[in-house]
């Protein structure tokens, strides 16, 4: 009953092609050819180097400090919205589970 049946296939479903002629072709062989010398190539100029100046600092220092301030803002918001929900479904439970707990003490 359990033991699984594996089917038999008399004959192929599919179609029958006739294996492919393969024939010989001639092997020739080419002598190997010296490479050309490569072209000689000047040398890339030197980029030139970032200069910070003191008020590109102070700019740089600025935006970093914001970009934290916002982002501390954020994640304080997050967190202070997350505390808000767990307190309001707390006083929630509280509730529901008075109501259940007085109407049994009536019957």
């Amino acid at each position: 009953m359990f033991r699984p049946k594996v089917p038999t296939m008399p004959q192929p479903t599919g179609l029958i092609t006739p294996p492919a002629i393969v024939e010989p072709t001639a092997v020739v062989q080419h002598t190997p050819q010296t490479p050309a010398p490569a072209p000689v190539v000047a040398p890339a100029p030197a980029r030139p180097t970032v200069q910070l100046t003191p008020g590109a600092v102070i700019a740089l220092v600025g935006s970093g400090t914001a970009v934290v301030l916002v982002v501390g803002a954020v994640l304080v918001s997050m967190l202070l919205a997350v505390a808000i929900t767990a307190a309001s479904v707390a006083v929630c439970a509280l509730v529901v589970r008075s109501l259940l707990a007085s109407e049994g003490k009536r019957r």
